[in-house]
């Protein structure tokens, strides 16, 4: 053997080393019986993590919330597990096949259409389900569309709060806007597309204009986009561009200004009584309700009427 050749040796019986340690810690974590709650791609295919591949590739058996949305995930990867439907609709019955494979010493993954399986999608009463049993419930992270925005938004807050789909009715989705404007967090919500609009008009009318919002359009797939703007223009934003009423969306909400030495929640309660009440009135009923000193929220008063 030449010594040029020796490191290069070396190296491959390295590599080869360490693709078999990888391997053989993947199939000792996949052990049966248990649940493995696997992440999937938001829509680029090639934001699966290897581990999940190795997961998938290891299942005995995959409940997926649409067998036929999943099947071209899966065979781009030449997963070749037989696939079961848990969706919204048949979640408690098809929790009992779940539980019928894992009785069986089944190794069972579960998925859903995009993203992480749990959060604003099914899978959370087959989890509970679970874990009632007595089985592992392991989780494979991943994608998931309201973080992933967030790392684009720019928001400063190191906190957010997750909403998810807000009530199609206009009445009721502004009465939850209310009730979280004050959160003091980023808010993130996922919407459809054919109520967009009229969803970022309950916004603007509930928040005002002065937070700023972060729409992600389609994140990772081919008409991706992603905006960050005022809340004042986010409407016109809509408007410019046809397709921007096509598509899913994630949209982010920064958290809301608070002025120095002023709690959420006396913002709160002030801002509801300005609704109702002269100035000096809602200061002083804030002040009786929640300790406050009543020339602060006088001053707090007087800026939002400014406003």
């Amino acid at each position: 053997m030449s010594s040029a050749a020796a490191p290069v040796l070396v190296l491959l019986a390295m590599l080869a080393a360490m693709n078999e340690t990888s391997s053989d810690s993947f199939q000792e974590h996949f052990a049966a019986p248990a649940l493995y709650v696997v992440a999937t791609p938001l829509g680029n295919l090639g934001d699966i993590t290897l581990r999940a591949l190795a997961c998938l590739r290891a299942a005995e058996a995959i409940a997926c919330e649409d067998t036929r949305h999943s099947r071209p995930l899966l065979d781009h990867y030449g997963v070749t597990a037989p696939c079961f439907a848990l969706h919204e609709h048949n979640e408690n019955e098809a929790s009992e096949k779940l539980l019928a494979l894992l009785a069986e010493g089944k190794c069972v993954a579960m998925i859903t259409d995009a993203g992480t399986p749990g959060i604003s999608d099914p899978g959370a009463r087959a989890v509970a389900t679970v874990h009632a049993a007595g089985y592992r419930v392991v989780p494979m992270p991943g994608p998931s569309a309201g973080v992933a925005l967030l790392s684009t938004a720019g928001f400063l807050d190191p906190r957010f709060f997750f909403i998810g789909f807000l009530p199609p009715k206009s009445a009721a989705r502004r009465c939850v806007l209310d009730d979280v404007k004050s959160v003091p967090a980023s808010l993130v919500f996922y919407e459809a597309p054919h109520r967009i609009r009229e969803t970022v008009e309950d916004i603007v009318a509930v928040f005002g204009g002065e937070r700023h919002i972060a729409f992600g359009r389609e994140l990772t797939k081919r008409f991706e986009e992603v905006a960050r703007m005022p809340l004042s223009e986010a409407v016109a934003w809509i408007d410019a561009d046809p397709n921007r009423e096509r598509g899913e969306f994630v949209l982010a909400i920064s958290a809301p200004m608070q002025t120095e030495g002023l709690d959420p929640e006396s913002e709160r309660v002030l801002g509801a009584l300005l609704k109702e009440l002269p100035t000096k009135q809602a200061a002083k009923l804030a002040a009786d309700i929640t300790g406050r000193s009543k020339n602060d929220l006088y001053a707090r008063a007087l800026e939002i009427k400014d406003r």
